[in-house]
């Protein structure tokens, strides 16, 4: 899934899409501002800062170190792959859990680190569906509150977004700025359509 950012200026949605050409767009109209512009990660709702100075290459080269490719993107290989098991990209950190819970892992076959990796999966199979509603609904309200705090009866769809009465909550901000109002119903049900 590749990251996507919107880009606003005061009410209005100057572009949405990857951060290469939102940054581009940005740039050319912050040349010009008539009203303050920022950029959105859609993903989180929250606002991020690219630094647009220089041409347009220098740009985009700054906005790839800052907003990287998706982590399963092969990486082009550089030398030849020894023998051994193949780069999975596995991370080494710390867990603390108490001794009968190492006892548990340790009796699974395969080890502690193949178990936790099965419990893992399963844990993200049975509960994906919520995470990502309430993922949706924490960016929608992180662009929310940035972009609408002030606008009328903000507390009240608050609490109809998080009480997931879709149809109270569209009912309350739909005499708000179109682009706002839009881009929130995208973020918190477009995978709920």
């Amino acid at each position: 899934m590749h990251r996507t950012f919107t880009a606003f200026q005061g009410q209005r949605r100057l572009a949405s899409g990857p951060a290469g050409e939102v940054a581009l767009v940005v740039k050319r109209m912050a040349a010009r501002p008539d009203e303050p512009i920022i950029i959105f990660e859609d993903s989180t709702g929250r606002s991020i800062d690219f630094d647009l100075r220089g041409g347009d290459r220098e740009v985009l080269a700054r906005v790839a170190k800052l907003v990287p490719p998706p982590p399963d993107v092969p990486e082009p290989a550089s030398e030849p792959r020894g023998r051994g098991r193949p780069k999975l990209g596995v991370v080494a950190r710390e867990v603390t859990l108490l001794p009968r819970h190492w006892e548990w892992l340790n009796a699974q076959p395969g080890g502690a680190s193949v178990a936790l990796r099965k419990l893992v999966e399963e844990a993200r199979r049975t509960s994906g569906d919520k995470d990502r509603e309430r993922q949706a609904r924490d960016a929608a309200y992180h662009f929310m509150s940035t972009m609408a705090g002030n606008l009328p009866q903000f507390e009240e769809a608050s609490r109809a977004l998080f009480a997931d009465d879709r149809r109270r909550f569209t009912g309350l901000i739909a005499d708000w700025p179109a682009d706002i109002r839009d881009h929130i119903v995208k973020l918190a049900y477009s995978d709920r359509a």
